[in-house]
């Protein structure tokens, strides 16, 4: 018995009758023999998107991770680093911290906070410190891989996060450091590349901002000159 064609289905009957690969192949099929014009030529894919930076890159760095709520703390050396972590951590009564690296780990315990190295419980983990790949001046972002000795945890499970950085470690765009990090690893990018600006907040819950719920809910980027002449 033929079936008769709904009416309230004004599709062609030839794909009424068809699989749902079938369908989409013949659609496939029709666009390559009706083209549509491309509404979109001579677009300009070389010059620059955005603005140049009016400032430096470590000012811009520094005023657009404020605008995120970061915190910006600059040091003139490592050593003034080492007092200024100090300093942040006797004003906000923190104890300890974790941390992988072994450069890190040595500067808490020099500052005289106690460490907690890989293998302790991270349920108790408040406040941790990492280094980062690179600082991205134009978004104010600080980007961290997989491949660093404090892998993936520590970016996140901490209510605190403390990045240690460089003056060298600035770029201007992500393109930049997407470029760079592929070049200090030979070509092979780690599996987890990972751009973090500001605190993480959500609005997904009855559309109110709530600060920690993804990851940290405090971010400080300690930044040392070791570019000096």
């Amino acid at each position: 018995m033929k079936k008769s064609r709904n009416r309230f289905n004004p599709r062609p009957e030839h794909l009424g009758e068809s699989t749902s690969r079938e369908k989409v192949l013949k659609n496939i099929r029709h666009a390559l023999l009706d083209p549509a014009e491309n509404p979109f030529l001579g677009i300009d894919k070389k010059s620059p998107v955005f603005a140049p930076m009016p400032d430096d890159a470590d000012l811009n760095f520094a005023a657009e991770l404020n605008k995120v709520g970061g915190k910006f703390i600059f040091c003139e050396s490592p050593e003034d680093m080492v007092k200024k972590v100090i300093a942040l951590f006797d004003s906000k009564l923190w104890e300890q911290a974790w941390a992988y690296d072994d450069a890190l780990i040595g500067l808490l315990s020099h500052a005289g906070i106690k460490v907690n190295k890989p293998g302790s419980d991270l349920r108790e983990m408040k406040v941790a410190l990492t280094t980062c790949e690179y600082l991205i001046a134009r978004l104010g972002s600080v980007m961290v891989s997989s491949g660093q000795v404090s892998g993936r945890k520590l970016n996140i499970y901490p209510e605190i996060h403390i990045v240690i950085a460089f003056t060298s470690q600035i770029v201007k765009d992500l393109d930049e450091a997407l470029i760079r990090l592929k070049n200090k690893y030979n070509g092979r990018i780690p599996s987890m590349v990972s751009v973090i600006t500001g605190p993480s907040r959500t609005a997904d819950i009855e559309k109110t901002l709530v600060m920690g719920a993804h990851g940290p809910k405090e971010l400080y980027v300690f930044m040392a000159d070791d570019q000096k002449s």
